[in-house]
């Protein structure tokens, strides 16, 4: 049981009716809490609630349609995601309860001011390593159209500008990372074909990628709800068309591609997990067609070649800069 879930149910009589469970774990609290309900944005969260209860998470951007008493937010990384998350619930919430749980080393407690807004918080409860607050909610807010949060930046490309719009909570929000910056740079001879960028955030590598290559099939996969929202944004400011797949890590990509692309993520929340790239570098051969391309950028302190040889194949160090290596590979 995560420590978060924990905190709530020592205090399980303020949880009995209908009660929205926000960015809840994939863990037993709707075994334990049988009228409350999930929202979830994680598709590999998603997946193992559907499986264990089945209809009782709603997956996806936007706050739920159906009504509930009251709501528990569990503490995203993002500052900005816990606005709009707080604010989603809050809206529809006058009068009534809202909690956010979260880790101290989350900075729960830096985040409980996150309520002010609405009322007057106040702390229930500390244990677990957990915080749990809670506000009456006495000043409901309007609630906020998703993409007016949305912050938009220009990169200059050789094949002419591309816009990227990233919302709340998506990796490198309004602004390009290095590792994304340094990939850019070296997308030249991609085989023709079907393209995967994996991990897609904003949309940018594959929105470049898809400009630079217009004749090849172009998808888009992440495991976040608002990061595939993101991209489809992208896409769409540009005037590009793409397939975008939310999904839990490479098991969920097409098979027969020509080229994976990735700045694959090593963090989920405040914790380091390195279980997606890790699956990737093992499974990218079973994706690839033979001749298939694995372009992947990482730190450089991630010890990825060995992993990518024993799965793929040879693999190149293709460019190396700011702390980064591009990793290029070839299935035989």
């Amino acid at each position: 049981m995560d420590p978060r879930s924990e905190v709530l149910l020592r205090q399980a009589e303020l949880f009995q009716g209908s009660v929205l469970l926000a960015g809840l774990p994939a863990d037993d609290l709707l075994g334990r809490l049988p009228e409350a309900h999930g929202w979830c944005w994680h598709a590999g969260d998603q997946a193992a609630l559907d499986a264990r209860f089945p209809e009782r998470s709603h997956f996806g951007v936007n706050v739920p349609e159906q009504g509930f008493d009251t709501a528990v937010v569990f503490l995203p990384k993002a500052k900005d995601l816990t606005d709009y998350i707080l604010n989603a619930v809050a809206a529809r919430l006058a009068g009534r309860e809202v909690y956010l749980v979260g880790e101290k080393r989350s900075g729960i407690e830096g985040a409980s001011k996150q309520l002010n807004p609405f009322g007057k918080p106040r702390k229930l409860d500390s244990a677990r390593h957990c915080q749990l607050w809670q506000v009456t909610v006495a000043n409901a807010p309007e609630a906020t159209p998703l993409e007016s949060l949305a912050q938009t930046y220009v990169l200059p490309l050789a094949e002419g500008p591309l816009k990227v719009i990233s919302l709340p909570g998506v990796f490198s929000h309004g602004r390009l990372d290095r590792g994304s910056a340094l990939l850019l740079e070296h997308l030249d001879k991609l085989p023709s074909g079907h393209l995967l960028d994996f991990g897609c955030g904003a949309g940018v590598l594959g929105a470049a990628v898809k400009r630079r290559y217009p004749h090849n099939t172009v998808t888009l996969l992440d495991v976040d709800a608002f990061a595939t929202a993101s991209s489809r944004l992208t896409l769409a400011a540009n005037g590009l068309e793409a397939e975008v797949l939310t999904g839990d890590g490479i098991d969920a990509a097409p098979m027969g591609l020509s080229a994976i692309l990735s700045n694959p993520p090593f963090h989920v929340g405040v914790h380091t997990d390195y279980h997606a790239t890790e699956n990737l570098l093992r499974k990218a051969a079973i994706h690839l067609k033979n001749g298939g391309e694995l372009r992947l950028v990482a730190n450089s302190f991630l010890k990825y070649q060995p992993l990518i040889e024993e799965h793929l194949g040879v693999c190149a160090i293709k460019a190396e800069g700011q702390g980064f290596r591009i990793y290029r590979a070839k299935r035989g």
